[in-house]
């Protein structure tokens, strides 16, 4: 399929300076792009790659107009990152689908399960007793929703996903282990987006839940009774341990953790592979990272880093006090 310049422009806007009538055949980063491809630049750290792209139409900010028109076509638009996204989104729809029942054969639903006429339900998904798939939403293949756990509307759940399994609850009973009953559900809002074999547990007692417009990358973990923002985003890897509470416009980096029971508030930005050890209250960008050593020790160790900033201060007042009290050697000349 192929897409004109001056259509894609007419549909997303933007200011197209070049030829209306270039063909778009696909799109393609800026190193591996060819004359029938849309790329975009959205740092400008990236110019000397513009400057040898062979990407017949380029999409960029304000202020790499000037070289983007020297190499040749582009769109120019405040958001280049923003706008690629949305032309992603407008490639995908104009590409031939292939008609496919909405519930695939092969799907497990319960007679006691509530699924809109428009969900779509792929290969080998279970879906259990009294659980609700809201209008629009698609689960792909192996998708497991347990029972009376509610998925809102236009959702993706990509393939492995498991929605309602129990919490990670045990009481301590004189060297072992017994059981407690995870009674809470999962509430999952509109427009969120789960990747692949990620895990929500259901709740304790109260539920877990998941608000309107989240995006779970691959392989994330979220506990038991865990409440997380709106459009909150977590990378691969990312765990959020029972009852921690995400405020919402959160990110959390891959492989980063966030221990049970803390509060991150509104706006705050967990860095990859980062452990929050507290709770956040104010907005911001965090990073925490420390071996792995004795229990007390890293406490220990953690309180000390905690003050070095203080303690360099004081170090650099002392200095100045030793530099004015000490003798000057050309006084005994």
């Amino acid at each position: 399929m192929a897409l004109r310049a001056g259509t894609l422009v007419e549909a997303l806007g933007g200011l197209l300076f070049g030829d209306v009538d270039r063909l778009i055949e696909g799109l393609a980063p800026l190193e591996t792009a060819q004359p029938a491809q849309l790329s975009f630049l959205s740092h400008p750290k990236y110019q000397q790659q513009l400057a040898v792209s062979k990407a017949g139409c380029v999409i960029v900010g304000p202020q790499m107009q000037a070289q983007a028109q020297a190499r040749g076509d582009c769109i120019v638009t405040d958001n280049p990152y923003l706008y690629f996204a949305r032309a992603t989104q407008l490639w995908k729809a104009s590409l031939p689908r292939r008609e496919a029942p909405l519930i695939h054969p092969s799907a497990v639903i319960d007679p006691e399960a509530i699924i809109h006429p428009s969900a779509q339900i792929g290969a080998l998904c279970v879906v259990e007793a009294g659980a609700s798939i809201g209008a629009d939403t698609v689960l792909k293949s192996r998708v497991t929703i347990s029972e009376n756990c509610h998925i809102g509307e236009r959702c993706l759940l990509h393939p492995g996903v498991v929605i309602g399994a129990d919490g990670f609850g045990f009481a301590p009973d004189n060297g072992t282990w017994v059981k407690i009953e995870q009674l809470g559900n999962v509430r999952i809002g509109n427009d969120v987006e789960i990747g692949a074999n990620t895990c929500i547990d259901r709740g304790a007692l109260a539920d877990t839940v998941i608000e309107d417009g989240v995006k779970l990358d691959n392989l994330v973990q979220i506990g038991h009774n865990v409440v997380v923002g709106q459009h909150t985003a977590m990378a691969g890897c990312a765990g959020v341990a029972g009852s921690a509470h995400i405020g919402a416009h959160c990110t959390v980096g891959g492989g980063a953790v966030v221990l049970g029971h803390l509060t991150l508030a509104d706006g705050v930005h967990i860095s990859a592979a980062s452990v929050a050890t507290r709770s956040i209250h104010k907005p911001g960008h965090y990073t925490g990272m420390f071996p792995i050593d004795d229990n007390a020790a890293w406490e220990k160790n953690a309180a000390s880093v905690k003050q070095l900033a203080s303690l360099r201060e004081r170090i650099r007042a002392l200095e100045a006090q030793v530099k004015v009290l000490a003798p000057n050697p050309s006084s005994n000349l």
